[in-house]
């Protein structure tokens, strides 16, 4: 069996849309010791605070017909630019260090939009990926699903 180790240097980033922490491996390959190197939170009030009490309406010039337009979800959209600040914190910090190696740790929907606003240079040191919210696990748990992530079958 191979396993996958994370050098000392590696940035590890594990975020959900409000909150993000971004750490480095201090320790070895082989053990795990993960230092925060910064923690962004914010907080995002529910939709129903944010937005337009209805949906609005559209008519269209050519019939006249109307049409409801969907609602828009101010939540999700604060949690998207969230996620675009902490993709652009971590690609600083990659080209500042020059790390080498990344792990992102994130829910689904959360790593698909990480994935599309990195920068290349830094989608390329994506050395894993972990799509799972591991923002209120203690880092001690989070250094425990990194050696799992690490074990490869």
């Amino acid at each position: 069996m191979n396993r996958r180790t994370f050098p000392e240097g590696t940035l590890i980033l594990v975020c959900d849309g409000s909150k993000a922490l971004l750490f480095e491996n201090t320790g070895d390959d082989r053990n795990l010791t993960l230092k925060l190197v910064s923690e962004r939170v914010e907080r995002h009030s529910p939709t129903r605070e944010m937005g337009e009490d209805r949906p609005t309406r559209v008519v269209d010039a050519m019939d006249g017909s109307r049409s409801g337009t969907d609602e828009t979800d101010w939540h999700a959209e604060a949690e998207a630019a969230f996620l675009h600040v902490a993709a652009k914190e971590l690609d600083k910090l990659v080209h500042d260090r020059k790390a080498a190696d990344v792990v992102i740790a994130a829910p689904p929907r959360a790593l698909g939009i990480l994935r599309e606003a990195i920068a290349a240079p830094t989608r390329a040191a994506v050395s894993a990926e972990l799509a799972k919210d591991l923002v209120k696990t203690p880092t001690l748990e989070i250094e425990r699903h990194m050696a799992s992530l690490g074990q490869l079958k």
